[in-house]
């Protein structure tokens, strides 16, 4: 089953990939999907994450798998004839999770996507970026970063990469940045800190960045509180294409330089950005590449 379903950008829409490990339903942004293939039993690696069931190799490369049952504590095992590995490609790695089977795709806004409050993602263990209801039934979005980060930290941010910029001076520059996931906020924030931006202001997603866009335009003091935006794509309510779409449309942001830094930046997404204004975009974990990006769109 190949995925290639294409998305006018900036419309705050999005194609969810349903899938089931056990009797539960979740979901998954098609945005990250390369391709669905049938399960097969993997190689198993020595001494691997208790997650990792295995390797298997389609064609000239190496997929390792994920037994996402495991990783969300189901004690269910399928391999039911329905079974199907669902091969990612997100962070610049290709990633195949082991699911019960597949449902199907629906579009979907962003804007009918609920966040999962504290109760659930409180202590920043949670895994659900987001929850929406199809056909009656509650669809789990998962957190396939955290997922593949909890497994293997060094394909997360890395706050060390900034001490390779050396000492830098201080920067009160205001940066507004669009992040859901509260950990990758908080590294974001860190890594800018250390690299020297200390002015800085956290929404959770598009909506509320552009809500705190327009209250500064209102009081009078957007160019004083903004000078530029930093936006994750896939976050509820509003996604990060949308965001930038609005603030480059729009005659009294549009001035405002978007820096789009988000797992799913890969060609076709660039090609997405570019068309809609953005000024910089940038693939997660690159850190360290996004201040030198934020350096080099200040100094202009």
């Amino acid at each position: 089953m190949e995925t290639g379903i294409l998305l006018e950008s900036g419309t705050n829409e999005l194609e969810i990939l349903e899938f089931c490990i056990g009797a539960n339903h979740y979901g998954i942004n098609v945005a990250k999907v390369r391709e669905i293939l049938l399960y097969k039993a993997p190689t198993p690696i020595p001494n691997a994450h208790p997650c990792i069931e295995g390797i298997f190799m389609p064609r000239d490369e190496i997929i390792t798998i994920v037994d996402l049952a495991k990783c969300l504590n189901i004690p269910v095992s399928s391999a039911n004839g329905k079974d199907m590995y669902i091969v990612t490609n997100f962070n610049k790695l290709n990633i195949g999770f082991h699911v019960h089977s597949v449902v199907g795709i629906s579009r979907v806004s962003w804007a009918d996507i609920s966040k999962p409050d504290a109760t659930l993602n409180g202590n920043g263990s949670g895994i659900a970026t987001g929850i929406i209801k199809l056909e009656g039934k509650l669809i789990v979005i998962l957190d396939f970063e955290k997922i593949v980060s909890d497994i293997s930290p060094e394909t997360g941010l890395k706050v060390s990469e900034i001490d390779v910029l050396g000492p830098r001076e201080r920067n009160a520059t205001p940066i507004l940045i669009a992040e859901d996931s509260p950990l990758l906020g908080r590294l974001i924030c860190d890594s800018l800190s250390k690299a020297g931006y200390s002015n800085l202001v956290m929404t959770m997603n598009g909506q509320e960045a552009w809500d705190k866009l327009n209250e500064y335009k209102a009081e009078g003091v957007l160019d004083e509180k903004v000078k530029m935006v930093i936006t994750d794509i896939e976050m509820p309510l509003m996604d990060g294409h949308r965001l930038t779409k609005l603030i480059k449309d729009s005659p009294v942001f549009s001035h405002i330089p978007v820096v789009i830094f988000s797992s799913l930046v890969n060609d076709e997404m660039r090609r997405k950005g570019e068309a809609l204004g953005a000024d910089a975009q940038l693939s997660k974990p690159e850190i360290g590449n996004l201040v030198t990006e934020i350096d080099k769109i200040l100094m202009k």
